[in-house]
């Protein structure tokens, strides 16, 4: 019940958009592998094209009041497609680490969704150049406890227990710096994972600062949780970690991917970026600053 209440409070909804139901058909509208199919070609044909978000603010979430999925993510998409002559998203609803399996089974055909470019994701999916960059944060009760200020202090307090959604590099960054797995929370989704912090499943909840921000934003004066304040990121392998966030395409649509990018580049940092993702906490401090898939993907 708790959870429940809590999702009601946020304004969210987890449904699919236009409260359509289930999603397509695995390889539905596509060629066999010996005849890889040209989905751009396709999505220009029919002006529309499957977009996959986890319903995680600010990057892709359902906002209850219009009834309609909106997001920093989904929102830069809808202008990059408009340019490729695509009018149409269908959004569809999956949890954060069912996106690349659900990618790759052709249950939509992009993932918009504010998911981190790492090298292990880019074996598995083609992602375009960054929208973002930003640090993490932890959602905490307030007055911190615990005093959870850092992964770290996860791993020194045994008895410290980190919420994280599934699939998300927090769970990485975790077993980075050592904190064991049986410490490790893991939630559907960020607003399952905010009430497991509120009912005490969790004592901190690891995600995207804007993220933790958003979800403060929406809760009402006593909600009970707070952003620990200060906040270390987590060095990993001698680097202060720093995630970017894109979007992913399967390997085979190659020529989509480039289209969509090269419309991106073209779209990020303009003041009608700048003015698009305000409403969603995004600043100039969360530029991708010139950073690049290529990088992001060989480690850099």
């Amino acid at each position: 019940m708790a959870a429940v209440l809590i999702a009601t409070a946020l304004g969210y909804a987890a449904v699919r958009a236009n409260g359509e139901g289930g999603a397509a058909s695995p390889g539905s509208s596509h060629e066999t592998q010996d005849h890889p199919p040209d989905t751009l070609a396709e999505a220009r044909a029919k002006g529309e094209i499957r977009v996959g978000y986890a319903n995680e603010a600010p990057f892709a979430y359902m906002d209850s009041r219009s009834n309609q999925v909106t997001g920093e993510s989904v929102e830069i998409a809808r202008v990059v497609l408009q340019r490729l002559g695509i009018k149409k998203v269908d959004a569809v609803l999956t949890e954060f680490g069912s996106l690349i399996p659900g990618l790759n089974a052709s249950r939509f055909d992009i993932i918009a969704a504010g998911m981190y470019v790492t090298p292990d994701r880019c074996k598995q999916v083609v992602f375009s150049d960054p929208t973002y960059g930003v640090g993490d944060a932890f959602l905490v009760p307030t007055h911190n406890p615990r005093n959870l200020h850092s992964y770290e202090d996860l791993k020194r307090d045994k008895d410290a227990r980190l919420g994280v959604v599934v699939g998300a590099i927090q769970s990485d960054y975790a077993a980075a710096v050592g904190v064991p797995s049986d410490r490790v929370v893991v939630f559907p989704d960020s607003v399952s994972a905010l009430a497991g912090v509120q009912v005490d499943r969790a004592d901190a909840y690891g995600a995207t600062a804007l993220t933790v921000n958003h979800l403060l934003s929406k809760l009402p004066p006593d909600g009970g949780l707070e952003r620990a304040e200060p906040f270390t990121d987590p060095v990993i392998d001698g680097k202060p970690v720093r995630g970017y966030g894109a979007y992913a395409f399967r390997k085979q649509d190659q020529p989509l991917a480039d289209a969509f990018n090269a419309e991106l580049k073209r779209f990020i940092g303009t003041p009608a970026h700048r003015r698009l993702v305000a409403p969603f906490g995004f600043t100039d401090k969360e530029l991708p600053q010139g950073m690049t898939a290529a990088r992001l993907c060989a480690g850099q």
